[in-house]
């Protein structure tokens, strides 16, 4: 059953190296959310903490079920009532390797769905920055819809934004909107993070809610921040720029019905031969 209408906030926040103080943040920025009427609140990327490097990152990370984040945002929301999803939290995993993985909770505290990211972020920009995900994290290798009162919620984080199949997979398997948490480098958001948000709202005809990450983090690092909220039919509903904050919009879902109707793209698929 898909509900008619749903208001959505996304959190952006600057998150720093420490959880006990960035999960405080959160959950106030959650808390205000809720309290501006928002059913469905969304978080970044790696809201409980941004630092770079293997060396940092893993004495930081907890097991699933030793992760402060874990509890946190289960108490919060049976506290505000509202579906959360998490933004990503660094989970450790038994191979010594790292999951960054997004929950979705009800308003009960309870789990709903988890998901890993795909793709891993091993990129080297022209200004010298040098990412390598894959160094420390290990990928994911399921795509997730969750169930929600609205429809399904599909899963992804940052970098998967640039995988176009996955989120035609995702609005195949019944997503009505798509969350996007990030952490965005600035190069790479002011060239593409509008184009690519919209795209994929538009090839999907659903939603597309990205939370972000904004400003100055551990060695210097900078995130660009906009967080949006996108409309299937490719408007920029919601924008929150480059301070720390929220956003908030009503969703009608209809729109997305409307969106497939006019270009019905997703039931157009053709088998085809690869080039030689």
């Amino acid at each position: 059953m898909t509900a008619g209408a749903v208001r959505v906030a996304l959190v952006q926040v600057n998150a720093g190296p420490e959880i006990g103080p960035n999960l405080e943040i959160a959950g106030d920025q959650v808390r205000k959310a809720r309290a501006a009427g928002a059913e469905l609140v969304c978080l970044p990327e790696n809201v409980s903490m941004m630092v770079q490097g293997r060396a940092k990152i893993l004495p930081r990370v907890k097991p699933e079920a030793e992760h402060p984040g874990v509890p946190f945002f289960q108490a919060l929301a049976r506290e505000t009532g509202a579906w959360l999803m998490t933004g990503s939290l660094g989970c450790l995993l038994e191979d010594g390797r790292v999951a960054n993985r997004v929950f979705v909770m009800d308003p009960e505290g309870r789990i709903v769905a988890r998901y890993d990211k795909i793709h891993m972020f091993d990129v080297d920009l022209e200004n010298g920055e040098s990412y390598r995900e894959s160094a420390t994290y290990r990928p994911g290798e399921n795509a997730v819809v969750a169930p929600t009162p609205w429809g399904g919620l599909g899963l992804s984080i940052c970098y998967d934004v640039r995988f176009a199949y996955l989120y035609r997979a995702l609005a195949k398997a019944g997503a009505r909107m798509i969350v996007v948490p990030s952490a965005f480098t600035v190069p790479t958001g002011r060239a593409h993070w509008h184009v690519l948000l919209r795209a994929r709202a538009i090839e999907t005809g659903c939603f597309v809610l990205a939370p972000a990450q904004v400003g100055t983090h551990d060695e210097g690092r900078k995130t660009y921040g906009h967080a949006l909220i996108v409309s299937p039919w490719g408007e920029v509903l919601a924008d929150a720029g480059e301070e720390p904050g929220i956003v908030v919009a009503d969703l009608d879902l209809s729109k997305v019905d409307e969106a497939r109707r006019m270009v019905p793209s997703l039931t157009h698929d053709r088998s085809f031969a690869g080039p030689a």
